[in-house]
Order: C-alpha cells, then structure tokens, then sequence
C-alpha cells in the first residue's frame, strides 16, 4: 500500500475540522446560498436561470366567404366576412371604374354587426369587375392587423343582363288610376326572386299589390284609386338578382310621384254621353259618339295614357275597309290597341244620338280641347254599354280586375 493512497483520507477529515473551526461559535448553516445569476434570477444550485419568454399573441383571424384571387365569381353573392379571436374594425370592398370615371372607387355597402365579429354586404356584385376586400381587426390581446385579398366576377353579355324601367318617371304628377309600371328589356323567370326586391312606400298608406302582366311587365296597383294628394315611393333594387336562365338584373332603378286631383270621365255609350267628374263634383257634360257596329268601343277601366296635339290616323292603321287619312286633334290615348278620345266635328251630327266611329270616341272641338287641357296621365276613362270588354294588358287595364284577382297575378 502506497503512502499517498493512505494520506487522501486523512487529509479530508482535516479539511472538514478546519471549516468547524472557522465558523467559531456561530451556528452553522443548513444550506449554502444560492448564487445569482446577476439578473435577478437564481436557482437552487448557483447557476443561472434563463427568462422563460412571453407566448406571441395570436392575431385576429379575419375570413370571408369568397376565396382570394378567385375568378368567376357570381354577380349575385353577397360578400360576408366573420373574425374569431377578435373583432373587426373595418371592411372595404371596392372596385375601380365607371362609365363616367375609369379611376374612380366604387364602394360597395355592407353592415358590421354589433358583436363587430361579422360583416355582410347589403349589396351584390357588378360583372367583369375586379374587388380588392380589405379587412381589419384587432385581436382578444389588442393586436391589430389587416389583411387584403382580391377576387373576379363574371363577365356578362348584354344578353344575360336585364334592364328595368320604371313609369311614371321621377317628379310626375299623376292620375288616382295610375299603376306603378315597371318593364324588363330581357324575360324574367324567377318574378318571386325579383318581387321580393320591389318597394312601393305611400304616404298616406294604401293597401297595394304587384301582379305580373308577363315575363317583361308588372305592374303595382292599390285596392282603390290612389288618394288624391298621396306621395308614391318606388325602389326596385335588382342590381345582381338572378333572373333565372343565366340572366342577372342589371342596374337598380327608383321613382317618386305625386297624385294629383280626382278626375274621372264616364262614358254612357247608350247615351252618348260622357260626364266629367273633379273630386266627386261633375264639372262637364260632353256630347259623344263612338264606336259604330263591328267596331265597337270597349267597355271597361281604362286610363289616360298619353296625349296628341295631333294625331295621324288612317283605315290602314286598323284594318278598315273604308278609306280615310286624319289629323284629328287633342288626341288622348285610353288602350294599346288604338282607341283615343278626340276631336272628331266630321262626326257631329251624331254626337249624343249615334255611334259612328271606328272605335274612339269623338267629341267637339271645343270638348276635346277642353278636356285635353285637364286630364293627366292615369286618369280614369269608365265606359259602360258596350258588350265588348276591356282586355287586360290592352294599356293600362289594371282597374278591370276585382282586388282579389289582382293580388294572385303577384309571385309572392
């Protein structure tokens, strides 16, 4: 056994009294401090502790339900956004361009909803048209971001788009008779689809309905004439609406008009006489003569649908055997087919005996001028004593069905 192998031993029982010895009469400590890492930080043995690191906070995650740079995309979406972990601040969807203003930003409209975790547009889409979508929101932690995506409609051609046109146009005043008119320039498949985007608001209120004529017109009527004086709304929002068969509505359209006075003209066509009332009051008695056998005048609703100062008419234009060529004067149109009232002394000595026409219904000069100078359009033209009856779609025969026929031309 060597001495140094002997000696290790010897040597730590020394050291160990020696530390003994130092502490003196103090107690002596249970554990050693620990030692720091210089920061703050310390651990149990005297080596330094790394900070654990504070997690990233998620952002706001912010989708919508049309996929970025999509193409194709169809002109009747409504473009909704939602966000989870977060809301959002602000949506933007716009595209570039008009008629008027190729560098011009049209926005589209939308609505955030209260909890600002969705965001729907209340507007659809125009065709060929490239969107830029821009959202922003702000996370659960604050943290706000903002992403942007793009996307493509489809593109149409004029012959899948359809254009409304609404009568009476904007600032009229009209007849208690006169229906709301509104005309497509390419058929209408899906009229419940359309409807549903058609408003007529009234002041005061009147009961009222649409009623289809056919795939190009409907038209809106109330369950009595019109109150004189009333204010009519008119908003057809169809911009983007399927109209079925690969068509879209094109453009929205709207109309206001005011109705005018009472006037209506009743015609007794056994008589020969027409009576002329103004708010229930009869202010003109006019000695008339119309349609002669073979051609008789219809019985019926009709409205005044537009007036002539002077007005060609011809055998030719209806078919008769008898030759004529005409320039009668004070002309008011009452159906699509070609009966007016008007001017007709040629016929005067039968005004108030004899029907002699060939289906208008003639008056003095004087009468019919004077007649001319009060009527608007939609004014009611009510003529009894014929047996042959006004044809619905022949002009405006809206008042010729009863309220409850009318109501079941709407699709709704």
């Amino acid at each position: 056994m060597t001495p140094s192998r002997l000696a290790r031993p010897v040597l730590a029982v020394t050291s160990a009294l020696a530390v003994l010895a130092l502490a003196g009469c103090g107690s002596v400590p249970t554990t050693q401090a620990p030692a720091s890492n210089g920061r703050g930080a310390t651990s149990p043995t005297g080596s330094a502790v790394s900070p654990t690191a504070s997690p990233t906070p998620e952002p706001v995650k912010m989708s919508a339900d049309v996929a970025d740079k999509a193409t194709g995309v169809k002109v009747d979406k409504l473009v909704t956004v939602q966000a989870a972990g977060g809301k959002l601040s602000t949506v933007s969807l716009s595209y570039l361009g008009t008629k008027a203003d190729p560098k011009k930003k049209v926005l589209v409209h939308g609505v955030l909803n209260r909890a600002h975790s969705g965001w729907n547009a209340t507007e659809t889409l125009e065709p060929g048209e490239t969107y830029t979508l821009k959202m922003s929101g702000t996370s659960t932690a604050g943290q706000p971001s903002t992403t942007t995506q793009t996307f493509t409609t489809e593109n149409l051609g004029l012959d899948r788009q359809t254009y409304p046109a609404l009568f009476p146009g904007k600032g009229a005043t009209v007849g208690v008779g006169m229906p709301v008119i509104l005309t497509f320039d390419l058929p209408v498949k899906n009229r419940a689809a359309f409807e549903k985007h058609l408003s007529v608001r009234t002041s005061p209120r009147q009961a009222g309905s649409w009623h289809w004529l056919s795939s190009t017109e409907v038209h809106y009527r109330p369950k009595s004439y019109w109150q004189p004086g009333t204010k009519v709304q008119v908003q057809a929002d169809l911009n983007g609406i399927d109209a079925g068969n690969g068509i879209y509505g094109q453009q929205s359209s709207s109309t206001s008009f005011t109705v005018g006075r009472s006037l209506i003209t009743k015609i007794d066509l056994q008589t020969d006489v027409a009576k002329v009332y103004r708010n229930g009051s009869k202010v003109r008695t006019i000695y008339v003569s119309a349609g002669k056998t073979g051609w008789e005048t219809r019985s019926g609703i009709k409205l005044i649908m537009g007036k002539e100062m002077n007005k060609r008419m011809t055998n030719q234009m209806i078919g008769a055997k008898e030759t004529y060529d005409l320039t009668v004067k004070y002309a008011m149109r009452i159906t699509n087919s070609g009966e007016f009232l008007h001017s007709a002394p040629w016929n005067g000595p039968y005004f108030g005996r004899a029907n002699m026409s060939h289906g208008c219904t003639g008056m003095s000069t004087a009468d019919a001028a004077w007649l001319y100078d009060q009527v608007l359009p939609g004014d009611p033209v009510v003529t009894t004593g014929s047996n042959r009856w006004m044809e619905m779609g022949n002009g405006w025969a809206d008042w010729n069905e009863s309220w409850s026929q009318y109501k079941k031309g709407s699709a709704l």
